[in-house]
């Protein structure tokens, strides 16, 4: 059908001639109401969003002066975040004057890092965002 032909029966029938497949040879278009084809490509989308099961972020907070046993209950609560393929942040912040002592927090960060490089990548950092350093970490 010539396009001028399919533009007076869109018209006519009060609907929008829409391009489908613009690589074809004839290039395919169709008579449709767009309005009402994008609301439902747009639901069928956000259908779909809500039935994935993806990665979340969760957030566990180490501080400098952090004992062995609570470092390791934390770092055991970032491999499971890990396994179960979500991302994590790591923020170990300082409190008080312990921000006069960097180095402090920055060996714990540097350890973490180094006990996850097995069972996670390092998205982003480490970098410091006030009285905190933050690392993303995502699963392998």
């Amino acid at each position: 059908m010539q396009p001028d032909a399919a533009l007076v029966l869109a018209k006519n029938a009060k609907l929008d001639l829409v391009e489908v497949a613009p690589s074809a040879q004839p290039p395919v278009c169709r008579i449709m109401d767009f309005t009402k084809f994008k609301y439902d490509q747009e639901r069928k989308e956000r259908e779909s969003r809500k039935h994935q099961k993806g990665g979340h972020l969760k957030e566990i907070r180490f501080k400098p002066k952090i004992e062995e046993h609570d470092y390791q209950f934390k770092l055991n609560h970032v491999k499971n975040f890990l396994k179960h393929k979500d991302k994590v942040k790591v923020t170990l912040f300082y409190r008080g004057r312990e921000i006069s002592h960097p180095e402090f927090g920055q060996r714990v960060i540097d350890r973490v890092i180094r006990d996850l490089s097995g069972a996670a990548d390092i998205e982003k950092g480490p970098f410091r965002e006030g009285k905190s350093i933050i690392v993303f970490f995502a699963p392998k």
